[in-house]
């Protein structure tokens, strides 16, 4: 992992004793899948959205057939080497700003190293100048590390059930909140058995937060 991406790198930004809000980017704070479908279709492909994944429901406009596995391993390689244009999840920016007079904020992203700069890129240019951190696998170990460095009131907000339930693991003590931009998405999915919250939004998810916060 970049040094500068590192876990390490985000617990120097942070003050402990004040509350912390760790937040998944791909479908929380950026539109990845609506990215990727519009990169597929300049290619004569598109994301057929059957499915809360992407392998198995990538076709050809020609005859709607399935892209083989390998095949959409591929193009998402080509489509994640320059992470940078990515548009926000409708609310991110203005609910995390509001957050961000009461709380720190770390962004928990699973990316490779070299990703890191262009996401980076990317969410500074929608204002979201957080630290962040490239993870991978499960996140729960990272979510316990930077909820004991804050010694406060801490949430966390992904899409991925699994996810959530590697914090429920991990660090027990962390609000989790369910939350998926993407309204197209929304249906593949049901809310995450070990949430705290389903968010059907960005401003439902502020409002939980800050409704915990004054208690």
């Amino acid at each position: 992992m970049s040094a500068a991406f590192s876990i390490g790198a985000a617990l120097a930004r942070l003050r402990p004793g004040r509350p912390l809000v760790i937040v998944d980017a791909d479908e929380v704070l950026l539109r990845f899948v609506d990215g990727f479908d519009r990169f597929l279709r300049r290619q004569d492909l598109f994301l057929d959205l059957t499915s809360y994944r992407l392998h198995g429901n990538v076709k050809r406009t020609s005859d709607r057939t399935a892209v083989l596995d390998v095949e959409v391993s591929a193009l998402l390689e080509e489509f994640r080497r320059d992470l940078d244009w990515l548009e926000p999840v409708e609310g991110a920016s203005e609910t995390l700003a509001m957050l961000a007079r009461q709380t720190d904020i770390v962004v928990l992203t699973n990316i490779t190293p070299a990703q890191a700069q262009p996401r980076m890129r990317n969410l500074k240019a929608l204002g979201l100048d957080f630290p962040l951190v490239a993870n991978s696998g499960p996140k729960g170990p990272a979510v316990k590390h930077l909820a004991n460095h804050a010694a406060a009131a801490t949430f966390f907000i992904d899409d991925i059930p699994q996810q959530l339930a590697s914090s429920a693991e991990c660090a027990p003590e962390v609000i989790r909140i369910h939350l998926i931009g993407d309204s197209r998405l929304k249906a593949l999915l049901p809310p995450a058995a070990l949430a705290h919250l389903y968010a059907e939004d960005w401003r439902a998810a502020g409002l939980f937060i800050l409704d915990h916060l004054a208690q």
